[in-house]
Order: C-alpha cells, then sequence, then structure tokens
C-alpha cells in the first residue's frame, strides 16, 4: 500500500469523469473526485453480483425462528425485541426516520458527497446484505447531484455517524429535505421523481446497512488530507518569502545538515526552501562573512523542523485512511463464509485520534507563520523595514492589525487543537457506553485548516510588502511569481486603505491552491 506525506492530491486538473466502485477501497483520489469535483460513479457489476449472493443469506436468515440482530430485532439496548415478518420494513424505515435528528446548520455539500461514496463503497464489498436495487439508487443519487440536507449535530462517532448517514438513507427513500445539482432545496420526493429515481423500500437489515459506519468523519479525513497536501507547500512558500524579506539565510536548510536528523518530512521541507530560494538575489546581497547575522529566529530557521512534523503526521493519518477505506465497516456484518457476526467495527477511534492530531499540528503551523508575520512589522526585529511596513510611520498602521487577525485565529486554532477523541457521552441506555467523537474531530479540524489558510494568507500579504520595501534589491523567481499573483489582488505599500477585502482576495489564492501553482510554475512540483 503506498502514501506520502501529505500528499494526497486531486489526480489531475481535470477530474476523471467517473469513479469506478467495487469491491476494494476506493482511493484517496476517487473520494476527492467525486465530493469535490462531481465525478460520476460506476458500479462493478462484478461486485454487485457479489451483493445479490449475500442478500440471499439475509433473505434464508429473514425466515429464521431464531433472532437475528438487525434483521428480525430491534436496535442497540433494543436488540433482544424480536420482530415479527410482517414488521420489519416498518423497523427499517422507522429506524432511518428516527435517527435522521440531526440539528444545527447543514454540512457541506462535499462532505456529504463523500460519506455517501464511502457508505456505498462498503455497501458494494458484499458484506452488509443489502439489495443490489439499493445500491443502485444511492449511487443515483450522486450521480443525479442530489445532496441530502446533513445537519451538524447528531454523530458521536460510534455504531457509526449515525444522524448523518440517516439523513442520507432517508432521502434514498424519496424522504427528507435534499438540494438538487444546482444547489435548490426541496423534498427528496420531489428531486428523486425530476431524476427519474425511483425510492427504495428497505427490507430487513437495510436501514442499518444505511447508517453504521464511519464514513463521515473518514470523508472528512481524507478531504483534509487533500488541503493539507497543498497548505503544507504553501506554508514553506510562505517561509521563503519571509526569509527572504527578512533578510535570512538558506544556509540552515542545507541537506547535510538535515540528514543528520532523518525526518522524513523535514527533509522535504527543507528541500523546498533550497529550491524556492535558489538563486535569490536579497538572500546574494548578505551572504558571506560579511553577515552580522550569527543565526536566524525559530520561525526562519526550524520551518522545515516544524512544518515536516505535520507533513509526517499526515503521513501517519494517511495510512490510517487508507486502512479505513479498505473497510467494510457495520454491524452486525455477513462474513465471507457467510456468519452473520456482531463487532465493533464501526467504532471510530482510529480515525478521531489522527483527526486530533491533525489539529494539533495545524495550529503549530499556523503559530508559527504568525510569529513570522509579527516580525516583519516590529522595527526591532524587521532590519530596516519601516515599523508596520507603514508608508507614513504615526499617520498609517500599516498592516498592525492584520497581525491581529492572524493573532486571533492562531487563538482559535489552539483551542480547536484540545481533542475531540478523549471525551465520551453513553448513549442508549448505557449499551453505547463509550463513544469516540470522531465527527467532532473532524468538524473542528475542517474549521482548523481554513484558519491555517487565512493565517498563511496573511503572511504571505505580509511578506509581500516587506518584499516591495526591499526594492531595488529583488526576491529569487519563484517568491516573486507570488508576490506578483497577491498583486493582482491586494495593492502594494502604500496609504492605509480598507484592508479586509485584500486579505480575502489573498485568502482566496491560497485556498485555491493558486499561491503554490505561481511558485510551482517557476521551481517545479514541491514535495
Amino acid at each position: 500500500m503506498t502514501h506520502a506525506p501529505a500528499s494526497v492530491k486531486v489526480p489531475s486538473s481535470i477530474p476523471p469523469a467517473s469513479v469506478l466502485v467495487g469491491a476494494g477501497a476506493v482511493s484517496f483520489e476517487g473520494v476527492v473526485a467525486v465530493a469535490r469535483h462531481g465525478s460520476l460513479i460506476h458500479l462493478d457489476p462484478a461486485a454487485l453480483e457479489g451483493v445479490a449472493a449475500t442478500r440471499l443469506i439475509i433473505d434464508n436468515l429473514a425466515s429464521d425462528a431464531n433472532p437475528h440482530y438487525g434483521i428480525s430485532t430491534g436496535f442497540g439496548a433494543l436488540a433482544t425485541t424480536f420482530i415479527t415478518s410482517d414488521r420489519r420494513a416498518q423497523l427499517q424505515a422507522s429506524l432511518v426516520r428516527s435517527h435522521a435528528a440531526g440539528s444545527g446548520p447543514e454540512v457541506e455539500r462535499e462532505v456529504v458527497r463523500a460519506l455517501m461514496l464511502l457508505r456505498l463503497s462498503t455497501l458494494m464489498t458484499g458484506r452488509t446484505g443489502v439489495k443490489p436495487q439499493t445500491i443502485e439508487v444511492y449511487a443515483a443519487l450522486l450521480n443525479a447531484g442530489i445532496t441530502p440536507v446533513v445537519r451538524e449535530y447528531g454523530s458521536l462517532g460510534c455504531s457509526g455517524d449515525l444522524a448523518p448517514l440517516a439523513h442520507c438513507a432517508l432521502a434514498v427513500m424519496g424522504e427528507g429535505a435534499v438540494r438538487d445539482a444546482a444547489g435548490t432545496p426541496m423534498s427528496a420526493g420531489v428531486a428523486l421523481a425530476a431524476a427519474g429515481i425511483t425510492p427504495v423500500v428497505l427490507a430487513e437489515k437495510e436501514g442499518l446497512a444505511l447508517i453504521n459506519g464511519t464514513d463521515g468523519m473518514l470523508g472528512m479525513l481524507v478531504l483534509a488530507l487533500d488541503d493539507l497536501s497543498m497548505l503544507m507547500q504553501t506554508a514553506d512558500i510562505a517561509a521563503a518569502m519571509s526569509i527572504e524579506a527578512l533578510l535570512g539565510t538558506d544556509a540552515t536548510f542545507a541537506a547535510d545538515l538535515h540528514a543528520l536528523r532523518p525526518q522524513l518530512g523535514q527533509a522535504v521541507s527543507a528541500t523546498n526552501l533550497r529550491a524556492l530560494l535558489a538563486g535569490s538575489p536579497l538572500l546574494a546581497s548578505h551572504s558571506g562573512p560579511e553577515d552580522p547575522t550569527v543565526q536566524d529566529a525559530y520561525s526562519l530557521r526550524c520551518a522545515p523542523q516544524v512544518h515536516g512534523a505535520a507533513r509526517d503526521t499526515a503521513d501517519h493519518a494517511a495510512r490510517v485512511a487508507e486502512r479505513e477505506l479498505a473497510s467494510a465497516v457495520d454491524n452486525p456484518v455477513v462474513t465471507l463464509d457467510g456468519r452473520i457476526e456482531s463487532n465493533g467495527n464501526f467504532h471510530g477511534a482510529p480515525v478521531a485520534y489522527v483527526l486530533d492530531f491533525l489539529a494539533i499540528a495545524s495550529a503549530d503551523v499556523a503559530s508559527m507563520s504568525e510569529r513570522r508575520t509579527d516580525r516583519h512589522l516590529d522595527a526591532n526585529r524587521n532590519k530596516g523595514l519601516p515599523p508596520f511596513l507603514a508608508h507614513e510611520v504615526g499617520v498609517d498602521s500599516g498592516l498592525m492589525i492584520a497581525q491581529y487577525t492572524s493573532a486571533g485565529i492562531v487563538s482559535e486554532l489552539k483551542r480547536l487543537a484540545a481533542p475531540a477523541s478523549v471525551d465520551s457521552i453513553p448513549s442508549s441506555a448505557m449499551q453505547e457506553d463509550h463513544v469516540s467523537m470522531g465527527w467532532h474531530a473532524a468538524r473542528k479540524l475542517r474549521r482548523s485548516l481554513d484558519g491555517l489558510g487565512r493565517v498563511l494568507a496573511i503572511e504571505i500579504m505580509t511578506a509581500a510588502r516587506s518584499l516591495d520595501l526591499r526594492a531595488p534589491l529583488q526576491p529569487g523567481a519563484a517568491t516573486d511569481a507570488v508576490r506578483l499573483a497577491v498583486r493582482t489582488v491586494a495593492d502594494g505599500p502604500g496609504h492605509d486603505r480598507f484592508l479586509s477585502p485584500e486579505i480575502e482576495g489573498v485568502v482566496a489564492l491560497v485556498q485555491t491552491g493558486a499561491v503554490r501553482d505561481a511558485a510551482t510554475a517557476i521551481v517545479g512540483d514541491l514535495g
């Protein structure tokens, strides 16, 4: 199984037209393509045959006088209650309706599409016992761009992401609220009818199979890893711009120095910094024995160590995600030899832990970035630049309050770094007495990565102004390309002006990958 530190990328600038979903694991690239780029799903006919064979096992057990969990019994604390055959369709529908109990703001479309694809992937393993027709309808919703309305709160990250998945299952039944491909809100029944999709009448085991998985938290983990791939490269770019503008040195990034501490991510970051700073006239202007700087501050000198540790954390998270993508998470599960067995594979702890770990890394990378931003603005530390990079000191405040914004975000990211996975609130009359809170870990990570992008954007905007103020000395080609990209949305030095639109413009450049692309157009791909 192959993976790379924080390197889970969209497969290309043009995502695949369709993603094959079969009995094996769906890829990182497939999740991103379907969730973010609307790629269609193609169901493997051979895997559907396996699904049909497993369904026969469920149908045979449905007529058994002995109770089987999820087939002829109630759920959770009601697992000992036997349900007669004439009430089982109602049982499955009631399960979905009652569990679709989410509250709060709508979850983002890409998250809902990711969790639906991952639930579909588990259904296609043939270990859950659903009918092939149910899978086909589930896939048809995704291909039609119909997105169930899923609410922020409702998952404890154990017994699966129950409420989020139940809202999706409800739509498969033709009930509940959805948004169509254009984003228009409507009832599921209306949306399915418009798309020519016939709602599903759930049979034994199917309601449970549609809601019992770690798909929401896993989908958000895969999307976060895709974001981190770009953000960590952008963090190296931001650091390179600051090192140049603050008259730092690239000597500390020498390959032989980093070979003395063979941490993988650190080596990648140092390699990036060497490439980004290569040939910089600004660095050359003060290099050599006459340079009075003995060593740079930690926020400059130790960027590879911190950015590299974040990459290694993402690498570990990618390993966990790969294993989870290859899993069939359901309870009970149909084993390869045809047994129906209860299990605990739905517990979200493995995913929850790495989601929390990534939030720690995100907060620390942002914290270092903010320190570099502050260094640009302090006349005692910025080596000759005006205080706060102001045009007319005393009259103008320059970028003073941009640093406040960055600091405020970093403070928020530190709070978001507090782990969700150490919490547990028992549920279901103490049957489910330990839960992972993985969904909540994923939700706060998404907010953390948004904040990281904003902090990096403020550093890049600040560094771009510092580079302008170093004229006639020029930055290197890669960092200058980023400076020029910034100038398309934010003006250079001058009297104070309305800063918020400029900050948001640079944030957009960061979050869309435009900053990264401007640099890589000069130096080639970054690690």
